[in-house]
């Protein structure tokens, strides 16, 4: 049993505000309670919504001050808690389990987990790889694995292909069997998108009739995946390039959209939020995103699945760093933070 410290180092939030507002802290190390382990944390990486917390803009969202952020963790397993079989001390182990009110964040060395949030780590990967993956592996699986249930053949459009989440959906999308059309910025990221799988790659600002003619002779696609997070601003160029009984997955829904197109189209529009488990202490919920990790860690291995993390190399202590490379919308894949060296 390796010996547990009594405190140990985390970057907190204590106000709202620009990455700076960041700062270092001496933390009692989490209790663990019945069906948790104790993860020394290796590694965290960057998502959106930790960004949208730290600013204020998802404030309710945010955990206690000092508040410890970030979900997704990689890293190994000091100490198992009453009900928990599925994990022994020394596993290597991947997750998303809080970085939200009611959990403890990933910003630290040592978080407490809910075991049914995690999954063993996949064995190829480095920790900093594997951390890159909980979040976005989730939410692109249930988008377009279990909402859109892709079928061999189908076309799919994901918008934002080198994204978190969209370099992962374009991957499963071609598992899948689908002719993946991925939409990107620039011509580094449309070549990253077809690297990973996607058929065809074009620039997002493209007219939306244009591509549809182009790609799909003018019948829109089969499914669209929108991972752009621009909300109600995009949701009327995924109705747009829908076909007919076409499936539109968005992950963000918010604001006003014209819905004539799903009327006349008959479009099935879905939304996922992967926090929602988290938010509501959802057991079968959390259950299940352990679940898609597992299987998630098995492509990893198998070589079917490969996370790209952004050229860059972030400790602990430059968390505002992090942040700020994500805000700037520079980097290409995820960003990754180091916090065991």
């Amino acid at each position: 049993m390796p010996e547990i410290p009594e405190t140990m180092d985390a970057q907190v939030l204590r106000e709202h505000g620009d990455p700076d507002v960041f700062e270092a802290a001496t933390l009692n190390v989490p209790e663990v309670d019945a069906n948790e382990v104790l993860v020394e944390v290796a590694a965290t990486s960057v998502n959106p919504v930790d960004t949208k917390i730290r600013s204020g803009f998802a404030s309710d969202l945010c955990p206690d001050s000092p508040a410890v952020l970030h979900g997704d963790l990689a890293g190994e397993v000091v100490q198992v808690g009453d009900g928990v079989d599925e994990f022994a001390v020394g596993d290597e182990v991947y997750g998303c389990p809080g970085g939200i009110a009611g959990t403890t964040g990933a910003l630290a060395e040592y978080a407490a987990a809910d075991a049914a949030t995690l999954a063993h780590k996949p064995e190829s990967l480095t920790m900093r790889e594997a951390a890159a993956l909980p979040l976005v592996s989730i939410t692109a699986w249930d988008g377009l694995v279990t909402r859109a249930d892709v079928s061999p053949g189908e076309s799919v459009l994901v918008h934002g292909g080198t994204g978190g989440v969209g370099h992962i959906g374009v991957q499963l999308a071609s598992l899948e069997g689908g002719v993946v059309h991925a939409t990107a910025s620039t011509d580094e990221k449309r070549a990253l998108a077809e690297d990973l799988g996607a058929d065809h790659a074009f620039d997002y600002r493209r007219d939306v009739e244009e591509y549809v003619a182009a790609y799909t002779d003018g019948e829109g696609f089969e499914v669209v995946f929108d991972t752009v997070g621009a909300g109600a601003d995009n949701l009327g160029n995924d109705f747009a390039a829908a076909g007919v009984k076409g499936r539109v997955v968005t992950t963000v829904s918010r604001g006003e959209a014209d819905l004539d197109p799903v009327h006349s189209k008959g479009l099935s529009v879905d939304t996922v939020f992967m926090l929602l488990p988290l938010i509501h202490d959802d057991h079968a919920g959390r259950l299940r995103h352990g679940e898609i990790l597992d299987r998630v860690a098995t492509l990893v291995d198998q070589g079917d699945v490969v996370p790209h993390l952004d050229d860059t190399d972030y400790g602990l202590e430059e968390v505002n760093e992090a942040h700020r490379r994500l805000e700037s919308g520079d980097h290409v894949g995820k960003i990754a933070i180091r916090v065991k060296d």
